[in-house]
């Protein structure tokens, strides 16, 4: 048998397939990284990730667009903030950002960094969880 190009191009698009369905399969069993908020640097600007953490406070901004949500692991503090979409998604759903103060709670959002510090940016409604 010779191998010319529409025998290359047939194996290449069949192993994409394969692939590209083995990706979606799973896609949902990827977890985010755990990380502890002393770890987060600028090298992890971007990332999506898991934060385990109490929240010490919940502050609406003053236009009541978005909320700021002060977290602490016990090894730092950081803020959480959560944009407008994702305030009328929980609120749609029942969910008081308020009834999360002094609670252990979950979530997941990504890293970014505002006028030098370091914050994370809750991915969606769906991102933060009450911890027992």
């Amino acid at each position: 048998m010779e191998i010319n190009d529409e025998i290359i191009f047939k194996v290449a698009l069949i192993t994409a397939l394969i692939g590209m369905i083995g990706m979606l399969a799973f896609a949902s069993y990827i977890e985010p990284k755990e990380i502890a908020i002393n770890e987060i640097t600028r090298n992890n600007i971007g990332e999506t990730v898991s934060v385990t953490a109490v929240v010490e406070s919940v502050k609406m901004s003053s236009s009541g667009s978005s909320c700021f949500i002060e977290l602490n692991d016990g090894t730092g503090k950081i803020n959480l903030i959560v944009f407008e979409s994702t305030l009328v998604e929980l609120n749609d759903a029942g969910n008081d950002l308020n009834e999360f103060k002094n609670h252990k709670v979950k979530v997941v959002g990504s890293i970014t960094e505002y006028k030098s510090s370091m914050e994370l940016i809750l991915a969606n409604a769906n991102s933060i969880k009450l911890e027992s």
